[in-house]
């Protein structure tokens, strides 16, 4: 079973390095934002070439993403339910909240440029149209479909996606949550062993489905 890992915005593969090197299978784990590189950086784009990446990968995947790649990975899963044989999402929201994204706008638009290429390595321009590109995703209709065993990982810090997971895990049939201690959003950031120690063992269980 090969092994996909899917980044956030602010993170590249590199920020996935020491979690990988701590696990027991082999990983790919593509750079997102160079896959659109040239084009729009929309959400709508940038699934698009990441569903091709899965596409071309064999056999049966377990796909593995935090944030904006937890959202990529339960879109493409809701999509394509025989390719994925387990599902890990970390830190995501299913439906973009309006009251959040009003409030994530007005962010935007005070934000230096600086803030921009130096924490999430994206222009300021690229990350309004990423967010606006966001705005009307709601998969709370099609979570029940989800049929591959699915895990739910949330940092014990992280307050804002607390209770998403904890939606998720009610919705999708046979979820599991699991909250990383001492972890805030980037939990592979704050805790990559710990991480790859819950990988490992729900990649193990998984795999023998």
């Amino acid at each position: 079973m090969n092994t996909i890992i899917l980044h956030g915005v602010g993170q590249s593969a590199l920020n996935w390095q020491e979690t990988i090197s701590y696990m027991e299978k082999e990983v790919l784990c593509p750079d997102l934002f160079t896959l659109v590189k040239g084009e729009e950086l929309t959400y709508q784009n940038l699934y698009k070439k990441v569903a091709e990446i899965i596409e071309q990968t064999p056999g049966p995947i377990s796909l593995i993403g935090l944030s904006l790649g937890a959202l990529l990975a339960l879109n493409y899963t809701i999509e394509h339910p025989g390719k994925v044989q387990s599902l890990v999402l970390i830190a995501v929201q299913y439906k973009e909240s309006q009251t959040f994204a009003k409030l994530e706008k007005k962010i935007l638009d005070i934000l230096p440029e600086a803030f921009f290429s130096e924490e999430l390595g994206l222009s300021k321009q690229e990350s309004i149209q990423l967010e606006n590109s966001l705005k009307h995703l709601d998969f709370s209709s099609d979570l029940e479909k989800i049929s591959s065993p699915t895990l739910i990982l949330c940092g014990e810090k992280d307050r804002l996606n607390k209770r998403a997971a904890k939606e998720l895990a009610q919705k999708i049939p046979s979820a599991e949550l699991k909250f990383v201690k001492g972890a805030g959003h980037d939990v592979n950031k704050y805790a990559p062993q710990e991480l790859a120690n819950i990988l490992n063992e729900f990649l193990q269980k998984t795999s023998q489905v």
